[in-house]
């Protein structure tokens, strides 16, 4: 997905203190040896911040001593009854190693800093620190504060206090009756869980997800359904841990397996996602053995179409991936009749050298995929403009055509480029594309730092087709503005990238009709990522005036999704069809998203289309 808000740019368990850390101009008097509650407040933003504090007491309660932001958790344990105000706060060192264990006793001196993970303007919520601290140390081995346990009695069901997308820092605490406002309060402080559930596998960078409710919108595979705009799943949490990895490796968990026993440690906030447990205490284990799906072979008469986002393949990549996309082609999705493919790289993958054509990458695709015996593709795509259409940089990404030649046909039409637009054009009185492969529209400011939609035109046992690859502008934004985060200060977050795929959406509908306008039967399939999900306004555009449905919204509603993302199961991935393809058979994959050993972040799905 080059999309919905990819977590992979920095290992989130080592954040760099950012030079946005917000301060209030300190005032000439230090603030008289307050307790902790005191710095945190009953609001996001403390009533202290910018002050220099002195003599804070309070028990370290976690050590991060690897990293570019290292410190120490301190808790009081003597709280007061409010239950906004958090007892618990992070001393940030910096590089240094602040020198101290679990369970020292100490009085701290320092600063009061909001400190905004990713910079201000990244739209997360701040995290309370001491910087700039000394310390003495007035006692060691001390017994720890009870860990507040995290359940669904204690996480409350509605997600964030809604401010117009304006900004809920200055609004008071309610943890009783917002998720946010629950691990707001508990901001610093040591929580728990047991016997939990994960409901995003293992990352690269040591982290999964868990929900702290098994009950909250669940999949048949053990995840969280990611079902509206209005149920975010406030259950889930982030876990990574504390502990040395090579004296407590970190579980390789995928979607479905559980953390037996209690994980705790203090609560954190961080631009990955939010709110993360860091774990002094990691629960066992518990391998579920969730196994990988394998979709039927389609039959002699039914046609079948998939999408694969490949995750930037280009010849820089392992070997291993190139195989293990093949096995994913062949075995798993029984070697499809068409495939749209999108993050195709070029030659040079992420080398910015102006390089744009793809020949290797579609041959080493094409070659894996006979090696792992499955048939000779053909394959059909146009190269981009340098550094038009987004992705990482260097790597000029495009969607592609795979496609059987013993299967079906295709239909080649010279005048397609990077530029040119495709037109619907009238053939002996049914529609015909003016080039083939060809791009959709790809000057229209929609396609914008974009991948531009390739349209080909194919014949199966006598029947015009028409199938369109797509990959829509990122919920992360890329070259233009991201949507802000789930988890952020602004509610509900806006979604800046929203109103691009809408225009996106109705470019293609359009399409579709010229179609249909001179063949209302016409077989169109569009496929791809579209990068949002299938309650969004970018569907409601794709579908308008039923010149697309959406055969997915057959499954169960707790079956559709095919991506994974800080916890969330979700659909950024479809297949689209018009009427004239009847009835299909939609199946979506799972391969990928749910486990931690992944070839894509993304699950490919297939649609099979019987020829009436």
């Amino acid at each position: 997905m080059a999309a919905a808000l990819t977590a992979a740019a920095v290992c989130a368990t080592l954040p760099a203190l950012s030079a946005s850390a917000a301060t209030a101009p300190a005032p000439a008097a230090a603030a008289a040896h307050p307790r902790i509650h005191d710095i945190q407040g009953t609001t996001r933003i403390s009533p202290l911040a910018g002050q220099h504090v002195s003599e804070v007491p309070g028990v370290v309660t976690g050590v991060r001593d690897f990293g570019s932001s290292r410190g120490f958790w301190l808790q009081d344990p003597r709280p007061d009854r409010d239950p906004a105000t958090s007892e618990g706060i992070f001393v940030f060192t910096g590089r240094e190693s602040p020198g101290v264990a679990i369970g020292d006793a100490l009085r701290v001196s320092g600063q009061v800093s909001e400190y905004y993970p990713g910079g201000e303007q990244a739209g997360g919520q701040s995290l309370t620190e001491l910087t700039r601290a000394d310390w003495r140390t007035v006692g060691t081995g001390r017994p720890l504060p009870r860990a507040f346990r995290l359940t669904p009695r204690s996480v409350p069901k509605p997600y964030a206090p809604r401010a117009g997308g304006g900004s809920i820092e200055d609004l008071a605490l309610r943890p009783g009756r917002y998720a946010l406002d629950r691990y707001e309060s508990l901001e610093g402080m040591r929580v728990a869980v047991r016997d939990v559930r994960v409901t995003g596998p293992t990352s690269r960078y040591h982290d999964l997800w868990v929900t702290t409710d098994r009950h909250q919108n669940p999949t048949p595979r053990g995840g969280t359904l990611y079902g509206s705009y209005d149920d975010q799943n406030g259950a889930r949490v982030k876990v990574s841990s504390l502990l040395p990895l090579d004296a407590r490796p970190f579980p390789r968990a995928n979607v479905g397996d559980e953390l037996r026993g209690t994980t705790e440690g203090p609560l954190d906030y961080e631009q990955f996602g939010g709110y993360t447990l860091r774990a002094t205490t990691l629960g066992t284990h518990r391998d579920n053995q969730l196994e990988r799906e394998r979709t039927r072979k389609q039959r002699a008469d039914e046609l079948a179409v998939a999408t694969y986002n490949v995750e930037n393949l280009s010849p820089a990549s392992e070997p291993a991936k190139f195989r293990r996309l093949a096995e994913g082609l062949v075995t798993h999705l029984s070697s499809p009749d068409i495939v749209t493919v999108e993050e195709v790289q070029d030659d040079t993958g992420p080398q910015d050298d102006g390089t744009v054509g793809a020949e290797e990458t579609m041959t080493l695709l094409t070659e894996a995929v006979e090696k792992a015996g499955g048939p000779s593709y053909a394959w059909r795509q146009i190269d981009p403009v340098d550094k038009a259409d987004g992705g990482q940089p260097g790597g000029n990404i495009r969607v592609a055509l795979l496609y059987n030649p013993k299967r079906v046909s295709f239909v080649d039409r010279p005048g397609g480029d990077a530029t040119t637009p495709v037109k619907v054009v009238e053939e002996n009185g049914r529609p015909a594309l003016s080039a083939s492969p060809g791009r959709i529209a790809p000057q229209d400011e929609a396609w914008r730092a974009s991948r531009k939609p390739l349209a080909g035109e194919f014949r199966f046992r006598g029947r015009t087709v028409f199938v369109i690859a797509n990959h829509f502008s990122s919920k992360g934004g890329g070259d233009l503005d991201g949507d802000q985060p789930l988890e952020g200060r602004f509610q509900p977050p806006a979604r800046h990238s929203e109103p691009q795929r809408i225009e996106q959406g109705k470019l293609l509908n359009a399409f579709v009709r010229d179609i249909r306008a001179l063949d209302p039967d016409a077989l169109v399939v569009a496929g791809g990522d579209f990068n949002d999900f299938s309650f969004s306004p970018t569907l409601d555009a794709l579908r308008s005036g039923k010149a697309l449905t959406s055969p997915l919204e057959r499954l169960p509603a707790n079956e559709r999704y095919g991506y994974v993302f800080n916890g969330n199961s979700q659909t950024l991935d479809h297949l689209l069809t018009s009427p004239g393809a009847g009835r299909p058979e939609y199946d979506i994959v799972h391969i990928n998203a749910e486990f931690a050993d992944q070839t894509s972040d993304h699950d490919p799905s297939v649609v099979r289309i019987r020829r009436r």
